[in-house]
């Protein structure tokens, strides 16, 4: 997201030629990847020999190829669904927590711990455009393009610390059923980064909760107790978190390729298969920001290449935010919410209520009495409680 635009000068040159064609839809359809030059990919060599390593590099060429090319087509497509851009919207609208529940197992929607509101975390390194993406996403869904943004974004983060406290939105702005969370930026210490996402999916986020990172120095741990206008007890409802969106700047990926200097995405990596962040084995939904300053065939290398390094579908999984065209922008907001929501209600904890806990400890008794000599069963349970009876006795005097 952000503003300006710049040129393709970092694209290996055999895609150079294919970024200016590749705007249009027209000639993205005119593509396919058995008619391209496994030169797409920098450093594919033009002629495949016989060896068994070279064979392997042109099979993983031809898939990062395929890949691309399914990417780049996928752009295409946002036309024919304008027709159910509208219903998808209105599904959002209306849907309440749990509503997407799938009672396998024989469980039914009453065995989850169904929230108030489903509570989406944003998650990602500095400048990635979290905030940005809150605007994003409040406009299209409030319809009110004159409304003032609500979140605050930090145009130049030299000079400040961008966001210091947990923000909760809700979405749209008078809804009681979804709410996404603005975070603090993460930092190049993965450690602290870990410390920090732990205890936001193990105790849940609060409005206004300040965040202090264990690399802060002295001065900025003073600026940020500072800004706090309230006292520690706040009235704000403390929520578990559903799901995780992992907000990646597509500018810095793109430049980390262009440079071979993979400290960025490995920093992408490493968080993002951070265990606590997944949800058994979903992992966080992905969204590339900064889209209006690449151009087309930018954007498709970006996503094929974080598929290819998180292990997750590009087109499915990985969420490309234009931020040049409205309509655009709002599908791809649209599709990002509705796969987050999903699979936050999927993944909805067991009622760990003492009724429910022990419901199971009851059926798991009748159960072992079933195989065993029902009186042999209560002589023994009778002796470990008359044990520890006379432990209990021993233990006062």
């Amino acid at each position: 997201m952000g503003g300006g635009s710049r040129p393709s000068d970092h694209l290996p040159p055999e895609l150079a030629d294919e970024a200016e064609t590749s705007s249009t839809s027209s000639s993205i359809s005119d593509y396919h990847p058995d008619d391209s030059p496994l030169s797409v990919s920098s450093g594919i060599t033009e002629s495949i020999t016989d060896t068994s390593e070279e064979e392997s590099a042109a099979g993983d060429s031809r898939r990062w190829c395929k890949a691309y090319f399914d990417v780049l087509r996928s752009y295409r497509n946002s036309d024919e669904r304008a027709g159910v851009l509208r219903d998808a919207k209105d599904l959002i609208l209306r849907h309440k927590p749990g509503d997407w529940i799938e009672e396998v197992g024989g469980t039914t929607a009453g065995d989850y711990e169904v929230p108030d509101a489903i509570t989406l975390l944003l998650v990602g390194p500095r400048g990635s455009g979290k905030s940005t993406l809150v605007n994003r996403i409040t406009r299209v869904f409030d319809d009110d393009f004159s409304a003032p943004d609500r979140a605050q974004v930090s145009h130049n983060l030299s000079a400040t610390g961008g966001t210091c406290f947990l923000q909760e939105y809700m979405i749209p702005r008078k809804s009681k059923s979804l709410c996404v969370y603005d975070t603090r930026s993460l930092s190049t210490n993965l450690p602290h980064n870990f410390r920090l996402l732990q205890r936001w999916m193990t105790r849940g986020v609060s409005h206004g909760e300040m965040v202090i990172r264990d690399s802060d120095d002295f001065v900025t741990r003073k600026n940020i107790k500072s800004m706090r206008r309230q006292g520690l007890l706040s009235p704000c409802k403390r929520r578990i978190v559903n799901f995780v969106i992992f907000v990646v700047d597509g500018l810095s990926v793109l430049k980390s390729m262009d440079a071979k200097d993979d400290q960025y995405n490995e920093i992408l990596f490493e968080t993002f298969n951070y265990p606590f962040l997944s949800f058994k084995d979903n992992k966080p939904a992905v969204v590339v920001t900064h889209g209006d300053e690449l151009s087309l065939s930018e954007r498709a290398i970006i996503r094929t290449r974080l598929g290819e390094l998180l292990g997750i579908p590009p087109i499915k999984q990985i969420f490309d935010i234009p931020g040049t065209s409205e309509f655009d922008t709002e599908l791809a907001i649209v599709d990002m919410l509705r796969y987050s929501i999903e699979h936050a209600d999927r993944n909805l904890a067991f009622n760990q209520s003492y009724l429910f806990e022990g419901q199971r400890i009851f059926h798991w008794i009748m159960e072992r009495l079933q195989d065993y000599d029902v009186i042999l069963e209560v002589v023994i349970i009778s002796l470990c409680i008359i044990i520890l009876c006379l432990r209990g006795i021993e233990n006062l005097i």
